[in-house]
């Protein structure tokens, strides 16, 4: 550590999702970000408002690692850069928060497990819905047994804001995020990894661009995305100012053999008018469903024993936030255990392995519907770097 103990952070990608990195600002407790990377001036403007006037900014990422006092790093950039980001941080041995997905390649995601072994410097991926109220109850009780053994997990995710955010910039491009089946999808196919107890072994999808291709109002590839999720853009054909290039599905749905024997799906839509995941685990005893996912408002249901159509379960159990805050208290409590997880050790809710496993899913699916829904495989991590890193997992 840093003199006195004080855990000095810097953030590669300050801008847009690097404000996650404000959770982690508390001098009072000996954290305190000092320094940032991002090509956007205005970013690195905004931290010196919230850090500080001793903050330093740069648009070189390098500069920062090399220059700056330093002994964690957020990684908070654009997906395709978090391989590259993510390596440097840990070659420079600094402990690296990086955000999901973990690369947009399965190589990529071998590359970083394996430059944090080879380094021994803490790797911690953020998987924040593994950090949400509703979700750590489905996890619970399926741990608890409430629904007996899992035998199959089901998602279905409505994004009705898939237009504004993921089709007007880089997400709708191929070469940059290889497609919203990894990009937007692992979250999900990482918490059907968590309840139902295993890793994706094979899968295989259907999918296509339906509706965003239709749309002929595009940006100019010099012009400011504006990506703000407004109700007026409503129908999706309505929608304007779209990325100059649109070669990413809209719809994609996926089945999952996992490891354990546990069948699993996911489905995607990024034009429904509303926006939430569904998710159903089946057990040998029961099921489990969600009815809303967002923190306040969602309540899981719990059918354990025989009956006809019973739409509110034999049990309900209604959940609330975890705290106030970003996704209900999701982000703060991620940033806390990183924190902890580097200054103390000890075990942490998401795991490399698992954001690793997600991105091989997702990955392996995307080339799995662009070439005629063949099955494909899903290569298994190394296993001494799996055993080096599942040691840390709650």
């Amino acid at each position: 550590m840093s003199s006195m103990n004080e855990l000095r952070i810097g953030v590669i990608g300050a801008g847009g999702r690097g404000s996650l990195a404000r959770h982690a600002h508390k001098p009072e407790q000996g954290v305190r970000v000092v320094a940032g990377a991002d090509i956007d001036s205005k970013a690195l403007d905004t931290c010196k408002e919230w850090y500080g006037p001793d903050f330093f900014g740069t648009k070189d990422y390098c500069e920062m690692l090399n220059k700056a006092d330093i002994d964690a790093v957020f990684v908070t950039s654009p997906d395709f850069l978090h391989e590259e980001h993510a390596i440097a941080a840990l070659e420079a041995g600094k402990h690296v928060y990086l955000e999901k997905p973990m690369t947009i390649t399965i190589q990529g995601c071998d590359r970083v497990l394996r430059t944090a072994y080879e380094r021994k410097v803490k790797l911690y991926c953020g998987h924040n819905m593994r950090h949400m109220a509703f979700s750590r109850k489905i996890r619970e009780l399926v741990l608890k047994g409430a629904i007996g053994q899992p035998k199959a997990g089901w998602c279905r995710h409505f994004v009705c804001y898939g237009g504004d955010a993921y089709f007007k910039d880089w997400h709708a491009e191929r070469r940059y995020s290889t497609g919203l089946l990894l990009q937007k999808g692992a979250h999900d196919i990482d918490l059907l990894h968590w309840f139902c107890g295993g890793y994706s072994q094979r899968v295989t999808a259907m999918g296509n661009l339906t509706v965003y291709n239709q749309i002929t109002d595009r940006r100019k590839p010099d012009e400011e995305p504006q990506t703000g999720w407004r109700p007026e853009n409503w129908p999706p054909l309505a929608q304007k100012g779209m990325n100059p290039i649109i070669d990413v599905e809209d719809l994609s749905m996926m089945l999952m053999a996992l490891d354990n024997g546990v069948l699993a799906s996911y489905q995607q839509c990024h034009y429904t008018p509303d926006g939430w995941r569904n998710y159903t685990i089946i057990g040998t005893e029961g099921r489990l469903e969600n009815f809303c996912d967002y923190h306040g408002h969602t309540v899981v249901r719990l059918w354990n024993r025989r009956t006809h159509y019973n739409p509110y379960g034999d049990e309900q159990y209604y959940v609330g936030s975890t705290s106030g805050g970003n996704h209900g208290g999701a982000d703060e409590n991620i940033v806390a255990e990183f924190i902890r997880y580097v200054r103390e050790g000890g075990k942490i809710a998401t795991s490399p392995i698992a954001a690793r496993y997600s991105v091989a899913a997702g990955y392996q699916a995307t080339m799995s519907l662009r070439s005629g829904a063949t099955p494909l495989d899903v290569p298994a991590v190394d296993p001494k770097i799996r055993e080096y890193f599942d040691r840390d997992l709650e």
